[in-house]
């Protein structure tokens, strides 16, 4: 699976991902990316057979429901919670543990094709 990192992630998170071996870009990392709508942002992580990441359920998952109803597909949707997974610079290291473990449980470019998912922190996080 590849992954999109909506631009509230650090892209510290999608760097160490890479190191790892995982194909992960953060959208501040791509300059054709940032001030992009949401509903671009699904577009081109469509068209890359990427996943996004990202902490804003209310405008991602009716664009999940509006993509599924036009007939049209998407990779995956994955949701962060502020609440089980704050967003702080202390936190880069479970961000990046609960993704690998994902990226890990799901290799396949569609593993989450039309499918919005929870990140779960780990145990370790």
């Amino acid at each position: 699976m590849r992954l999109l990192l909506d631009e509230h992630y650090s892209p510290a998170i999608a760097q160490a991902l890479r190191r790892r071996g995982h194909e992960v870009v953060s959208v501040v990392e791509r300059e054709d990316l940032v001030e992009r709508s949401d509903h671009e942002l699904m577009t081109q992580a469509s068209s890359e057979r990427r996943a996004v990441v990202t902490e804003n359920a209310r405008d991602f998952v009716p664009l999940a429901r509006q993509t599924a109803a036009s007939g049209a597909s998407h990779y995956g949707i994955v949701l962060s919670s502020p609440r089980t997974m704050p967003r702080s610079a202390g936190t880069i290291g479970a961000f990046v543990g609960a993704l690998e473990l994902l990226l890990l449980e799901h290799p396949a470019d569609d593993a989450l094709s039309d499918q919005v998912r929870w990140l779960q922190p780990t145990s370790a996080s």
